[in-house]
């Protein structure tokens, strides 16, 4: 398949691991694998399992798609850190692409709230609208009071805490962003870690 589009997808800041591989427009290989504080060890194996079913190579993936967050901080670094080595040692291109517009994608279509579980009462949400195949963002990715950030947002969004991402729905969308130096590719947490909150007190 030489001069065709093969974008990766990766995923690890929930308890999912979400891995794709889209070759021109069409998934002909994914992973949704609920694999809580093992995605390191899960990552590579279900990665190089898709490759080899697909009939191609690492260095032949064309571009990686990364989601960089919100959600677990320990799940965000193993994504990113691996579409780094992946870009940087094979020279390819790495796009982000918020962890919510992943976790919005794969909903049916309407106003939607995607959330990821931040503790103490706290959430990762968004809003998006989804119609026609095409993701459009209302509300940017925030860390808020759940039951605060729900209220506002009202009874006509449907919220959404999992479900196997539509990656066509994704990049049509024009949701992922280019990352222009990839030693400056860094998750977005969106909170300080509980290790800088105890710094902090110190």
């Amino acid at each position: 398949m030489p001069g065709s589009s093969k974008i990766l997808l990766i995923d690890t800041a929930t308890e999912y691991v979400f891995l794709s591989l889209v070759i021109d427009g069409i998934e002909v290989g994914s992973a949704y694998r609920k694999d809580i504080q093992n995605h390191a060890v899960t990552v590579m194996p279900l990665l190089d399992g898709i490759l080899k079913e697909a009939g191609i190579r690492l260095n032949q993936v064309t571009e990686v798609i990364v989601g960089v967050g919100p959600g677990s901080y320990t799940g965000v670094r193993i994504g990113v850190s691996i579409a780094k080595m992946i870009g940087y040692l094979n020279g390819i291109p790495v796009r982000t692409v918020s962890t919510l517009a992943l976790l919005a994608s794969g909903a049916e279509d309407g106003f939607i709230l995607p959330a990821i579980d931040a503790r103490r009462g706290n959430a990762f949400m968004a809003c998006y609208r989804k119609e026609s195949g095409k993701l459009t963002v209302l509300v940017p990715d925030t860390l808020a009071n759940a039951e605060s950030f729900i209220g506002t947002a009202g009874p006509g969004f449907h919220k959404v805490t999992e479900g196997k991402p539509d990656v066509r729905t994704l990049i049509n969308s024009g949701l992922t962003l280019p990352v222009s130096n990839i030693h400056e590719l860094v998750p977005n947490y969106l909170q300080v870690t509980e290790a800088e909150r105890n710094k902090g007190k110190s």
